[in-house]
């Protein structure tokens, strides 16, 4: 499906000048415009993936060194570099794609009818320039292959989740069965009820919730990577550090942003009655002050025990869920 994006971008030909400048400086327009934003950066970075890109990299042979774990990190950011340019390039590849067609001048009745209403069910005409007749089929076993990459990757992470936080294990196939019940059942009866229209708003809403909950796992991420207490000659260069924070804070501000206008913006222009207005207003607002004041814990929270392993011998089956550790702590 990337391949066949980036074969499209031959024969649509976006404007090269518009496209750089949209990627180093993005500009938000039109209705639905911050919320799509808002839900890409979620589905891009996804902070499950966190997690599990983190359990991942136990199951490597990591020489017990300071310069083979240096050497293995280096690595490790590359790979994770690599696969977040090509997701980021895909995402490039979409937009500048459904952008150069919509906005064309020779588009046919029935293509301007679909742009109107872009969504998964209608997208695949953007790919018949590289597919034909067949870019319907090929689009619909794109996105089962995608929906079972999300499915699986979701399940691994909650995998490791469970075992780290709760230290709670159990058997695959019931591991398989509660994870993937969960996300499938509220999928599914917003299907049945809301039919395709519904599924497709459901996943603008999930990749924004997504996006909500980064600072969650992003904010520890930064504040452990970047401890000489914990982590001492490993620990991010000031650069990683300064870079990374701004990038945080950014997200951060424009989740707070939209959760703050948007809802505003939404309650003042509703057609709920007052007294309505007023009931979820009591409810909601006290749920933004306690995000905001979440996230403010998070990023100032003092370190409060010093945990350093001088060596580790840690081994990870991800298909058997099971993860051995012998850890040695030498401060507490």
């Amino acid at each position: 499906m990337a391949g066949c994006f980036f074969g499209e971008i031959s024969f649509v030909e976006p404007p090269a000048k518009d496209v750089v400048e949209g990627m180093f400086i993005p500009k938000l327009s039109g209705e639905g415009a911050t919320p799509d934003a808002i839900a890409l950066l979620g589905a891009l970075i996804m902070p499950h993936n966190l997690f599990l890109h983190s359990a991942l990299v136990l199951s490597r042979k990591i020489p017990k060194t300071v310069n083979g774990v240096n050497e293995a990190c280096r690595f490790f950011l590359i790979e994770s570099g690599f696969a977040l340019i090509v997701a980021f390039l895909i995402n490039v590849s979409i937009v500048s794609v459904s952008a150069t067609v919509c906005f064309s001048s020779n588009l046919s009745q029935a293509d301007r009818d679909k742009c109107g209403d872009l969504n998964l069910n209608t997208a695949s005409f953007l790919l018949k320039n590289v597919l034909g007749k067949s870019s319907t089929t090929v689009y619909a076993i794109a996105l089962l292959a995608s929906g079972q990459s999300s499915t699986i990757t979701g399940t691994y992470a909650g995998q490791f989740i469970m075992q780290g936080f709760l230290e709670l294990k159990m058997r695959k196939w019931l591991r398989n069965l509660m994870t993937r019940s969960i996300a499938i059942t509220p999928s599914l009866i917003v299907s049945i009820i809301g039919g395709s229209a519904g599924a497709g708003k459901l996943i603008i809403i999930a990749s924004m919730i997504l996006s909500f909950e980064l600072p969650f796992a992003m904010i520890p991420l930064l504040k452990f990577s970047s401890s000489s207490t914990k982590l001492r000659p490993h620990k991010n260069s000031l650069f990683i550090i300064v870079i990374s924070w701004i990038l945080g804070f950014g997200i951060i501000g424009i989740n707070i942003y939209y959760l703050s206008t948007g809802f505003v913006g939404w309650l003042i222009h509703s057609s709920v009655p007052k007294v309505g207005k007023v009931l979820i207003g009591l409810l909601v607002f006290p749920v933004m002050v306690i995000y905001i004041l979440a996230v403010v814990y998070l990023t100032f929270r003092k370190e409060r025990v010093v945990n350093c392993a001088k060596s580790s011998n840690t081994t990870v089956n991800i298909e058997g869920g099971i993860a051995n550790q012998d850890m040695t702590e030498l401060d507490h």
